[in-house]
């Protein structure tokens, strides 16, 4: 094929994707690009152009086999570069889950290749502006569920910091940012490979433009209610001999430093109790002199062996509210529990995974129900709270059920530890951002050794942060918010919308397909006077 003369990049370019190695390589590279838009870089601005590279390679895809291929090898990518941090635990098999959850982008790769491919028509462009992005939604909500890893890295996600994103968040959860996301970078390389559609991809930027600054202006904020003083404690890092007695006894001393500020509540970190306070009831009496002390009911995380009402022995993760008389009586068990870090998923087909990294040696036990609890009152006045643990702040249906359960502030006790110097701890407490925008309740993000975080009803921020540097106890006027937000009454409906999208697709190209005419059986050929049916050519 001649390559016309004056575009010698475009020549390279096509001389680089003709390779099959260059190009795998190049797919792993821009599948990984979307990365940057997360903490700790946290350029939000990139994750709107932050997939153009790879959805020109995969358009550019000479069939689209090859292009289902990009996607994976895509997907791969993506997969390891926002997992990067999980590395030290799993080694090696880090790679194995990521060409296997890759393989959820093969499918998106292919219906890309489909709609942008070769010389799409104006038409076909446009609509790509909703299918390309419906598709990745239909992948974000695959792949949050608990056993293949969680909603983490959703890419609407890294818009936490953005206050036009968090309002949008309110109206459609975390999914609608993920479409305004996929919509612009859709847009984006229509314009640039498409000439004859760019009518349409500025039509698409300026709709999602405009749909943003609606939002912005009409949806309603969260109306104040009140305000509740409530103190984190983090203890920092604590290694070596006796770690989770020495933790213990610094949460302690930080606890008591809080006395005489008037606080509503104490919130410790996760895992910051290694024992069952029935079996080490000095555990609960220490905690509710503490109580007395600071004049506010303890939320400490109880990560023990114990029997549970049912007769399940095992490890629970246990929020535990604890009062100046002890233990309240209320109780929340983990109800989702970390993919190989708590629990192995088929443990006789993977279990192989503890002897390569450090997986899970014990699968734990889970809760059956979420549990709000109240705080001491006057009637049923006091303030209700919404316990999570750990990675459950990254699903938005929890911290919504909550919400709906009457729940007045979101708290999540969490412990990022084994991954310190990482953009794990940064990532994990933007979470807390989003939940309180799609509920329009306060959230605490309270770690053992940081970020901890409070975000109030909008998401934006309260306070400081405590970074994960600190050994410190900090109190916040949290402010609280009445009313419920659009997400909260309709839920996850951006996913519904998308569904509809994709199947009015299928609908569409089934009814092109049955209008193609058949073709009929072919002719018998010809015979000229120089051939014969038993000497044809003559």
């Amino acid at each position: 094929m001649r390559i016309p003369v004056g575009r010698p990049g475009w020549a390279r370019a096509r001389a680089f994707a003709a390779s099959p190695l260059r190009r795998s390589v190049a797919a792993v590279a821009a599948g990984s690009l979307p990365a940057l838009a997360f903490p700790e870089p946290s350029l939000w601005w990139f994750a709107y152009v932050a997939l153009v590279p790879w959805m020109l390679l995969v358009r550019s895809a000479p069939t689209g086999r090859r292009a289902a291929i990009d996607g994976w090898l895509g997907g791969i990518g993506f997969m390891i570069a926002v997992h990067h941090w999980l590395i030290p635990s799993l080694h090696v098999f880090i790679v194995v889950l990521a060409a296997l959850l890759g393989l959820m982008w093969a499918p998106w790769g292919w219906l890309t290749h489909s709609l942008l491919g070769g010389r799409p028509s104006p038409a076909r462009a446009a609509a790509a502006l909703a299918v390309v992005p419906s598709g990745w939604l239909m992948i974000e909500l695959a792949r949050s569920w608990e056993g293949l890893g969680g909603p983490w890295g959703l890419l609407g996600a890294s818009q936490w910091d953005v206050s036009p994103a968090l309002r949008l968040a309110s109206v459609g959860g975390v999914w609608l940012v993920s479409l305004l996301v996929l919509a612009v970078n859709t847009a984006v390389t229509v314009l640039i490979a498409v000439p004859k559609a760019r009518a349409a991809a500025v039509g698409g930027g300026v709709i999602c433009a405009l749909t943003t600054t609606a939002v912005w202006i009409w949806v309603p904020q969260p109306e104040p209610s009140g305000r509740a003083r409530i103190a984190v404690v983090q203890p920092g890092v604590v290694d070596g001999v006796e770690s989770v007695d020495r933790r213990f006894a610094r949460s302690e001393e930080l606890t008591r430093e809080l006395a005489g500020q008037d606080l509503d509540l104490v919130v410790w970190g996760e895992s910051s109790v290694g024992a069952d306070l029935r079996e080490r009831p000095e555990l609960a009496a220490r905690i509710a002199v503490l109580s007395r002390v600071v004049g506010a009911d303890v939320l400490v995380n109880v990560d023990a062996r114990r029997t549970d009402e049912s007769g399940g022995a095992g490890i629970f993760k246990s929020s535990v509210l604890i009062g100046p008389k002890g233990p309240t009586g209320d109780r929340y068990d983990k109800m989702r529990l970390v993919p190989f870090g708590e629990y192995i998923p088929a443990r006789a087909l993977l279990g192989w995974a503890t002897s390569v990294g450090k997986a899970a040696g014990e699968d734990r036990l889970r809760g059956s129900r979420p549990v709000v609890m109240v705080l001491p009152g006057d009637g049923d006045d006091g303030l209700r709270l919404g316990p999570l643990v750990c990675f459950e702040s990254a699903f938005p249906d929890m911290s919504r059920q909550l919400t709906r359960d009457g729940a007045q502030v979101l708290i999540a006790q969490s412990s990022t530890s084994s991954f310190q110097g990482s953009w794990a701890p940064e990532q994990h407490a933007s979470l807390a951002a989003l939940r309180a925008a799609e509920s329009g309740r306060p959230m605490v993000h309270a770690t053992l050794t940081g970020v901890s975080a409070v975000y109030g009803p909008d998401g934006d921020r309260v306070g400081e942060l405590i970074g994960t540097d600190t050994s410190t106890s900090a109190v916040y006027d949290v402010p609280l918010a009445a009313g419920t937000t659009l997400y909260v009454r309709f839920g996850d409906w951006p996913v519904y919308a998308a569904l509809a999208v994709l199947a009015a697709l299928c609908a569409s190209e089934g009814a092109r397909s049955l209008r193609r005419p058949v073709p009929g059986p072919a002719a018998p050929p010809v015979h000229t006077t120089h051939e014969s049916a038993a000497r044809p050519g003559r």
